[in-house]
């Protein structure tokens, strides 16, 4: 069964409808860019109300490596996510600091920024072997778990035709919502599904949404 996440949770609230639903993994935000970062006490604080079967990663974008290991090995977070520019050397460094599991994302992407297409004529012939060599990083990637997204929480989809090309069980996120969740379970059938903006109402986790996800994946 294709697992779930819901990502960007900051409330007390969000834990007690988390809680009831049971997802498989729940996320925290440890990025100051992010209107959904929460600092390491707040994070502590939810963890502690959180269900024992529901797995917590810690999403960090290019963070210092020892503040990672030190919130992975307090047990704040159980799994730890890379949504930045960590390459394979930030990853094994990162090994030698907890024994955490980690899951690095990727980006593949629908449009290009003008320092991504260069000077090259075609936009399309850019993207391509930007995405190209973005499925190759994907599937040689040490880390234990991957995540193909479209940015950092963009909420926004992308050519899912390249997912053909991955070679491993991956979590698809971006522009994951109520609306075309089914169709991916269906049609993509990734090992899990990553959602954050696609679960909020203005904003904040709309109980409502997080339920009709749960029933889709789980038919109950």
């Amino acid at each position: 069964m294709i697992k779930v996440k819901f990502c960007g949770l900051t409330r007390p609230e969000d834990i007690r409808i988390v809680n009831k639903l049971k997802p498989d993994y729940i996320g925290f935000v440890f990025y100051e860019k992010s209107k959904r970062n929460v600092t390491e006490e707040k994070a502590r604080e939810l963890k502690e109300k959180l269900d024992d079967s529901i797995k917590a990663v810690g999403v960090f974008v290019d963070e210092d490596e020892n503040r990672i290991a030190g919130i992975a090995n307090e047990k704040i977070i159980d799994i730890i996510q890379l949504h930045g520019h960590e390459d394979e050397v930030y990853i094994a460094r990162l090994r030698k600091l907890t024994d955490a599991k980690i899951i690095k994302a990727f980006q593949i992407k629908n449009n290009l920024t003008n320092a991504e297409k260069g000077n090259c004529i075609s936009d399309h012939s850019v993207q391509e072997k930007t995405n190209t060599d973005a499925i190759k990083r994907i599937n040689a990637s040490s880390a234990d778990m991957v995540l193909v997204d479209s940015g950092q929480g963009t909420g926004k989809t992308f050519d899912w035709d390249v997912l053909g090309k991955i070679e491993r069980p991956f979590f698809l996120a971006g522009g994951l919502n109520t609306e075309n969740v089914e169709s991916v379970i269906t049609g993509i059938m990734p090992y899990g599904i990553d959602l954050s903006s696609g679960i909020e109402t203005d904003g904040i986790k709309d109980e409502s949404k997080m339920n009709l996800i749960m029933r889709a994946v789980r038919g109950n």
